[in-house]
């Protein structure tokens, strides 16, 4: 069965997006990562945000937008206030967090759903569905924007530690939800 992984890399002081979503600060911290090429591989369908989905792709217009740099290709999943009845190409939209991950489990099969978007990392991890987080910690400090997982007011959660990766460009860290 298909485990729920949230992978983002997120900025030494706990940001995977600038302000209003800006993206555009990863740019210059992009590099080799075979532990991310790796994972492309063993990735079964997107489970994605709304606002991610919509949002600022640092390789937007370039042969490299989309997911891992445009080099994944497959199911995605919207979760969406606003589902749509009709979707692009390889796309679904649902309004239900449940039947979002159902659904995208059924068309990973074996392999991981990869989540995109913090609001819908943490409706996993709060419905306690979330299995895995990869998080790759950048050297920079943003300062202000979008949390890894903002919980504000929230529990105290386990994670087991799965495995550390020291890159040229990050720190990767891979950790299992306890349960």
């Amino acid at each position: 069965m298909a485990k729920l992984l949230y992978s983002a890399s997120m900025s030494l002081d706990g940001f995977i997006a600038g302000p209003g979503g800006d993206m555009s600060w990863l740019t210059g911290h992009l590099g080799p990562n075979p532990i991310a090429d790796e994972l492309i591989g063993q990735i079964g369908a997107l489970l994605i945000g709304n606002r991610t989905y919509r949002g600022d792709d640092p390789n937007r217009g370039t042969d490299k937008e989309g997911a891992f740099g445009g080099r994944w290709s497959g199911p995605q999943f919207v979760l969406s206030h606003h589902a749509r009845h009709t979707s692009a190409p390889g796309v679904v939209f649902l309004d239900d967090l449940h039947a979002a991950v159902a659904e995208a489990k059924a068309a990973a099969g074996e392999r991981y759903v990869n989540i995109l978007g913090a609001s819908v990392a943490r409706q996993c991890l709060q419905a306690g569905l979330l299995d895995e987080i990869l998080v790759f910690i950048v050297p920079t400090l943003l300062g202000d924007g979008v949390r890894l997982l903002d919980q504000p007011g929230g529990v105290d959660v386990l994670l087991e530690h799965l495995s550390v990766h020291p890159l040229p460009h990050a720190t990767g860290l891979w950790f299992g939800v306890r349960r």
